[in-house]
């Protein structure tokens, strides 16, 4: 039984992992790792980073959410009618949404990996805060307008997720990223719970100043996100090796940032010096790693899974016979439920190092929801019907960060592990892209056809991961069978075991 605690060379071509110039480099470039502080001061360093850092990528991600997932709630307070769209020309402006994170993705980790996530993901906030308060201004402009906002307002978010998970990856050890990755997760949870609270309180604004109630909650928390956008420049730090923020005041101590700018490197052996710009040769490496493909696939079909139902969720709980501003409060409970599943998961990971087996867990469960959900299409059950739904959005939610927590730990160079995570996140995003047009109004009020697709997209998402634990398995076996070579070789290295 092997964790990722466990580390090793990485030339592992014989059994299909190419071995790669950076790993070639790294190997190279070893030093001896120092290791002269107590467990009590890595300990504090730790919990300094989690009141500084964390909490700034936490609100980011929570005004992201915000001002992309709140145009759900404006559906039902006549926000079709009163733009001048229909029901398709929505769902193609989210599509554009989508399309235009995915477009930029690659390219914003690539500036980010350059210029430092002070920098870039807090001028990233601000932008898209101006872009979200502004939608408030499109009543009556028409589809074009509509189009643009919802394309300009991907670009603008596109890369902050994998830059996020990828700054966490520069702070903290391997065995502490489950933890941190679930609780980054938490913004966009709790900002998902919270939409359709807030979307109860602020849509009964309507009328006020004349506005609709939907233009009062894109103004409200559009400018939320400038100011938390401000902030996010003003507190962030620099980097461990720089921990100070743009005035240049510094947070931690001189023998903190020993520690800080040591304990992660030691915790990857395989890493080498960090280069300054990404190199084409990381870039290959990353795509060419075959056994990422199966986990993004899991995350692709959970994503497009829970993003529709995410969107029309407010809308399809109104069909059940709530009312419509009742329903947008009554969407928030499985995202509130998601937030404690999210974080008892994340805590369960980083205890055991196992991460293939809870991610398969939650796909299994999705699956069960999921045709549950179908089963009950044509049910008078209101309750049941709302109680099941509810349950079906939990998991996919949860096994997303859960699996990029994994997939990061299984790539030990930095620069590959930035472009991995931006992969990650144009693979969900793209899920973005097809699930936006599952639910379509010839098919409302009970979505039969819907249902059904989003009961496929779990089937395959079940079968990835079930595959994705099973080549990992496969491949330390593998591995193993070269060390024993080795060792009878006298050839003693470094041992490296994927995380299960």
């Amino acid at each position: 039984m092997s964790t990722e605690k466990e580390t090793t060379q990485v030339n592992a071509s014989p059994y299909g992992l190419a071995e790669t110039d950076a790993d070639k480099e790294s190997q190279t470039t070893q030093q001896a790792r120092v290791n002269d502080w107590s467990a009590e001061e890595e300990a504090a360093v730790v919990r300094k980073i989690d009141l500084l850092v964390m909490p700034l990528l936490i609100a980011g991600f929570f005004v992201l959410q915000l001002d992309r997932g709140n145009i759900g709630n404006a559906l039902t307070d006549f926000f079709l009618a009163e733009v001048g769209i229909t029901q398709l020309q929505f769902n193609i402006g989210n599509q554009l949404l989508s399309l235009g994170i995915v477009l930029l993705e690659l390219p914003s980790n690539l500036v980010l990996y350059r210029v430092g996530a002070q920098k870039w993901i807090s001028c990233q906030i601000i932008c898209w805060g101006l872009v979200a308060t502004f939608q408030a201004f499109i009543k009556g402009k028409g589809v074009g307008v509509y189009y643009a906002t919802r394309l300009l307002l991907g670009l603008l978010e596109a890369g902050f997720i994998p830059a996020g998970l990828y700054t966490l990856t520069q702070w903290y050890k391997r065995n502490e990223t489950s933890r941190r990755f679930t609780a980054f997760f938490l913004g966009n949870m709790t900002a998902s719970a919270s939409s359709g609270l807030i979307a109860y309180g602020v849509l009964q604004m309507r009328g006020t100043a004349g506005l609709s109630g939907w233009q009062w909650m894109f103004l409200i928390e559009g400018m939320l996100t400038i100011l938390v956008g401000v902030i996010f420049a003003l507190l962030m730090p620099q980097s461990p090796a720089r921990p100070s923020n743009i005035l240049q005041h510094s947070y931690f101590t001189p023998r903190e940032i020993h520690i800080l700018t040591h304990r992660v490197a030691n915790d990857s052996p395989t890493d080498g010096p960090k280069p300054k710009y990404v190199r084409l040769a990381d870039v290959k490496a990353a795509f060419s790693r075959w056994y990422i493909y199966p986990q993004l696939l899991v995350s692709f079909c959970s994503i497009a899974v829970i993003s529709p139902l995410s969107t029309y969720k407010p809308s399809i709980i109104a069909t059940y016979g709530y009312d419509r501003l009742q329903a947008n409060a009554l969407s928030s409970v499985s995202d509130w439920i998601v937030i404690v599943v999210n974080l008892s998961v994340g805590w369960i990971a980083d205890k055991t190092q196992r991460r293939g087996g809870l991610v398969l867990l939650l796909v299994v469960l999705s699956f069960a929801f999921c045709l549950a959900t179908r089963q009950l299409v044509s049910s008078t059950s209101r309750d049941l019907k709302y109680g099941i739904l509810t349950c079906t959005t939990i998991w996919g939610s949860v096994a997303h960060p859960l699996n990029g927590s994994w997939l990061a730990v299984n790539i030990s160079n930095p620069a590959e592990r930035s472009i991995t995570l931006a992969l990650l996140i144009m693979t969900v995003n793209t899920a973005g892209l097809a699930g936006a047009q599952i639910f379509q109004a010839h098919d409302a009020p009970l979505y039969r056809t819907g249902f059904t697709v989003i009961l496929t997209l779990a089937s395959i998402a079940l079968a990835f991961g079930i595959a994705a634990n099973v080549q990992y398995v496969w491949l330390n076996k593998k591995l193993g069978k070269k060390e024993e070579v080795d060792d009878e070789a006298g050839e003693v290295g470094q041992r490296w075991r994927f995380s299960l």
